[in-house]
């Protein structure tokens, strides 16, 4: 226990999967909550400390206690941002009620899968675009040319952003969630300015695609959020873009990450892969499930007891006002009381109660089923198209205590030809 130090990126958080996964299993085995200082980041105080939640029930029982497990505080780190940065970066995950249930009932309307009916149709000759540009190849980077060039162009494409500004986005983003690896860190110093400016970006993006799609609406989600309104009350400005900064981010980033550690994972296990080409049709869905499991792309949140709370007990550690837990999906996912032989990878396993896309309650994912929807239709291109798609060397991983991210998988399988089921132009990816 005394060797565990989560606050620790380039040990830790750099250290092999597998040495990482039983640090959680000490943890989650341990009586009570472990307890950890907060990093000293140097540009904000460091706070009293947090506790680590690794077991599913207390993961569970926080994320639904919305009323004394707080989101605006804070979600994404165990130190709170300076109060200016926390404003400009706040959104629909780091709100509480009544304004988050304001503003996801707004925005849910835009965002239901009949509203978004063409963009799920879409998905499939966004996926057939990606193995035509590489299966000729017999060999590419799975994640450059496949698992990030998927939801990247799939929310472009349903944002209306142009062609042109995909690459703009994709930079944005992976500065915004990258800020703990040197890639792409180093250069440009101090973290808060690099998640600023980027975050800055996006919002201008954003603002200057609202004002467009104000006087020329057309059927992309951000006419439908711009028009978007409950009880008279529409989205501000800052609301739409707030939503769009949420949405290019961690829906790009999360997605691209699962399908990345799906690849992966097809690889490591050769004869879960021969089981899922058995039966792509009744294989597929628990497949896509256990890989986020497997991924937990965003591996932990944060909240905080609200100020007002009665004390709480959560296993055996009583809680009060002020103090801050750090809900470890990666760990719940793979807790023993959950999943029978959890490190085991079973594109069978069924059932399978995973908080890949979160806990439940008001914060579950909104876009959970547009990304079940892109991982079965990539799959099922790739495993029809390239069945023997295989890792060829080390992943590159994303150096970050927040994100299980892969930034490169070298990968090769015997070259096949180009699609006859794709109709019109090839579009610009």
């Amino acid at each position: 226990m005394s060797t565990i130090d989560l606050n620790d990126v380039d040990g830790f958080w750099a250290a092999p999967i597998e040495d990482r996964h039983a640090a959680f299993d000490t943890l989650r085995e341990a009586p009570g909550l472990p307890f950890f200082p907060e990093p000293d980041l140097g540009w904000a105080p460091r706070g009293p400390g947090y506790y680590a939640l690794t077991r599913m029930d207390d993961v569970l029982r926080v994320s639904r206690d919305t009323r004394r497990f707080l989101s605006s505080k804070g979600v994404g780190s165990p130190v709170d941002l300076p109060p200016e940065l926390a404003e400009f970066h706040e959104s629909m995950i780091t709100m509480d009620d009544p304004r988050h249930g304001r503003l996801r009932r707004i925005v849910a309307k835009a965002f239901t899968p009949r509203s978004l009916s063409a963009v799920m149709d879409n998905v499939t000759q966004v996926a057939v675009d990606i193995v035509d540009d590489v299966v000729e190849r017999g060999e590419c980077d799975a994640v450059a040319d496949i698992s990030a060039r998927l939801p990247l162009r799939v929310i472009c494409d349903m944002t209306g952003v142009p062609a042109s500004q995909h690459g703009f986005v994709f930079e944005q983003t992976n500065m915004l969630l990258g800020i703990q690896d040197p890639e792409f860190a180093a250069e440009h110093g101090d973290p808060l300015r690099i998640m600023f400016e980027a975050s800055q970006a996006l919002a201008d993006l954003a603002h200057e695609l609202a004002a467009h799609r104000a006087e020329h609406p057309a059927d992309d989600l951000i006419s439908r959020l711009v028009a978007a309104e409950i009880d008279g009350e529409a989205l501000t400005p800052a609301e739409v873009a707030e939503f769009f900064i949420l949405l290019v981010s961690a829906g790009n980033e999360t997605t691209r990450n699962a399908i990345s550690w799906g690849i992966e994972l097809l690889t490591r296990y050769p004869e879960q892969r021969a089981t899922w080409l058995d039966d792509l049709d009744g294989v597929t869905p628990t497949a896509v499930e256990e890989i986020v499991r497997w991924a937990s792309p965003v591996m932990f949140q944060r909240r905080t007891v609200a100020e007002d709370a009665e004390p709480i007990e959560l296993s055996g550690q009583e809680l009060g006002p002020g103090d801050k837990v750090l809900l470890y999906y990666w760990a719940a996912n793979r807790d023993p009381r959950h999943f029978d032989d959890p490190a085991r990878f079973d594109v069978r396993r069924s059932p399978n109660p995973h908080v890949g896309y979160g806990g439940p309650g008001p914060h579950f994912c909104l876009g959970a089923h547009l990304a079940r929807r892109e991982m079965t239709v990539i799959f099922r291109e790739l495993l029809e198209r390239v069945p023997d798609l295989e890792i060829t060397g080390e992943p590159v991983r994303l150096k970050s205590a927040l994100v299980n991210g892969t930034k490169s998988l070298p990968a090769s399988f015997t070259p096949g030809e180009r699609s006859d089921r794709r109709t019109g132009a090839r579009r610009a990816a």
